[in-house]
């Protein structure tokens, strides 16, 4: 399953928004507001869960400088992974688009399809203001 959240554009440098991400703790600036729970693990892990939703753990898979950050599930039960993918535009203004790819079911790919597809947009929109 892949699904893409709408192009986004930052206010700010590729610089400063990559650096923004990899403070994994800042995506609890980014969560929904219906989020139940956030907790940092580790520098690389952190723990969230949102109303109705199990707690997941991401970790950080990679990273390219200004460019890409990929987080990942750290558990084999539900593989996916979370990529940030950023384009400077100017100096002052960066594109990020998100992406979920994750091997599922087709029976569980139909219940989270639209969960995730919403989770990945409100980061992305989210993102525009921090």
């Amino acid at each position: 399953m892949f699904i893409e959240s709408p192009k986004s554009i930052v206010p700010k440098s590729e610089k400063d928004v990559f650096e923004f991400l990899t403070v994994l703790k800042n995506f609890e600036q980014l969560m929904p507001e219906n989020i139940n729970k956030f907790e940092m693990i580790n520098d690389d892990r952190f723990l969230f869960s949102l109303k109705g939703m199990p707690e997941i753990v991401l970790e950080r898979k990679s990273q390219t400088p200004y460019s890409q950050l990929v987080l990942g599930a750290a558990s084999d039960k539900l593989p996916f992974t979370l990529t940030a993918n950023l384009v400077a535009l100017s100096p002052t203004e960066t594109e990020v688009t998100l992406s979920f790819t994750g091997e599922f079911n087709a029976m569980m790919a139909m219940m989270i399809k639209s969960p995730i597809t919403n989770f990945i947009k409100t980061i992305s929109e989210n993102l525009k203001n921090c």
